[in-house]
């Protein structure tokens, strides 16, 4: 088991402020985070979210701060350390890099399907298992199935290289899907939008492109 304390690229910090109402849009990324939410007149709110399934509109009222901590895919950080951080949340940061752990096993499995190509069967017998006992693994550690990490992988793969000139069957092609109408439809599914409405959305693109699943780093822009 990885511990955050031995591994600096374990979670990346991002803030984020609402002056007013918001409907702030969040896409699957294959991360969870674990968020700080402070309103005026009220004691900070800690949460840690859920791995999405399809993109989302997260309603932040006026005068919202959020300070969000983007944990690596696959780690896991316990119950007690998330009462840690609510009892001190300007510690937030100092306990998740102690306490957030990542299961070796996980990680490279989590990593090697988000290889262009990659299949289930293969990773698993990369790993020595079968591919009923890396679903089993993975399901221990409450993390969703192969498939999950595969798709949305390629999806943002996909979504990585729609901001440069190559042709939408060009990138459907280098990405891994069967022709350009397979990855509208799943770029449909995951972002809610088709390849070219999201070619003139440079915002979503941005945020799209931000580390997580497939293009984790160690940097991070300020804001999600």
């Amino acid at each position: 088991m990885i511990r955050g304390k031995m591994q600096e690229d374990m979670f990346q910090a991002w803030a984020h402020d609402a002056p007013r109402d918001t409907l702030a849009p969040v896409y699957p990324d294959g991360c969870r985070d674990v968020l700080i939410l402070r309103r005026p007149g009220r004691r900070a709110e800690v949460r840690l979210t859920s791995f999405d399934l399809c993109p989302r509109l997260a309603a932040l009222p006026a005068g919202t701060t959020v300070q969000g901590y983007r944990l690596r895919p696959g780690a896991q950080i316990a119950a007690g350390s998330l009462r840690a951080i609510e009892a001190a949340p300007d510690q937030a940061g100092a306990i998740i890099r102690n306490d957030l752990a990542l299961s070796g096993d996980a990680d490279h499995a989590i990593r090697a399907l988000c290889s262009p190509g990659a299949g289930a069967a293969a990773v698993a017998g990369d790993l020595g298992l079968s591919l009923r006992s890396l679903q089993r693994l993975l399901h221990r550690l409450d993390l969703p199935p192969p498939d999950y990490w595969r798709l949305l992988a390629r999806a943002r793969r996909a979504a990585r290289h729609l901001g440069g000139p190559s042709p939408l069957a060009a990138i459907a092609a280098d990405c891994g899907f069967s022709d350009q109408a397979h990855m509208t439809r799943e770029l449909l599914r995951w972002f809610g939008k088709t390849p070219r409405q999201l070619q003139r959305d440079g915002a979503t693109l941005a945020l799209l492109g931000q580390p997580a699943l497939g293009n984790w780093t160690d940097e991070q822009s300020s804001t999600r």
